[in-house]
């Protein structure tokens, strides 16, 4: 299936979503959206669960030359999580990407003050987290946020896609307790051709969609 835009993905997607939570049990659940590109998504799985939404910011850390491809990812202070076979394909070392790291650190730190605007991640302790993204290409910055929600304390944890490769899919179910994917193909090139619309946002759209939900927190 293909998606006008991300807010009508996440229309779809809230759509499926009220049919899993009628066959399951949700815990004060909250919504944390991976920005940018989850937010648009988020925003209407939030509205129809009636949970809150906020962020969780990670940052992907790309290949020298091509920092598209994902070899590894960064959620708040903790430390990066590594594709090790990317790293031996591409003969790297933690070492040589020091400085990848580090900038990639402060662009998430500098997201994490702007988008929350002094506020702290919501407690996800014992609640049921639903983390979306706009689609699940590697899966490495989805993994890592998982891990760090799990380390939280987080009681049910669901990742929720409006699209994601098969492969993605299934290795993203070893890490949360369930995956909504609403379309899977199996030629996949990337997650911007199942959209009529993939516009980069601005800081400005993600903080002007998320201020509703944090004028009522």
């Amino acid at each position: 299936m293909a998606f006008r835009d991300r807010t009508h993905a996440g229309e779809e997607l809230a759509l499926r979503m009220l049919e899993w939570a009628g066959s399951g049990d949700l815990v004060d659940p909250v919504v944390l959206a991976l920005p940018r590109g989850g937010v648009p998504v988020a925003a209407p799985v939030a509205r129809a669960l009636h949970a809150p939404l906020d962020v969780l910011v990670a940052r992907k850390i790309g290949a020298p030359g091509r920092r598209e491809t994902a070899i590894g990812a960064l959620v708040a202070d903790e430390p990066p999580l590594f594709d090790r076979r990317a790293l031996e394909f591409l003969q790297l070392t933690e070492d040589d990407l020091v400085d990848d790291v580090a900038r990639e650190r402060a662009e998430l730190y500098r997201r994490e003050d702007l988008y929350r605007a002094g506020r702290t991640l919501p407690a996800v302790k014992d609640r049921s987290v639903i983390l979306v993204d706009d689609g699940l290409a590697t899966g490495l910055t989805a993994t890592a946020a998982l891990a760090f929600l799990r380390r939280l304390g987080a009681g049910r944890i669901v990742l929720a896609v409006p699209v994601g490769s098969p492969r993605a899919v299934a290795e993203i179910r070893r890490h949360t307790d369930d995956v909504v994917c609403l379309d899977q193909p199996e030629a996949m090139r990337g997650i911007s051709e199942r959209y009529d619309r993939f516009d980069q946002l601005s800081d400005a759209e993600v903080t002007t969609l998320l201020r509703p939900f944090h004028a009522t927190a």
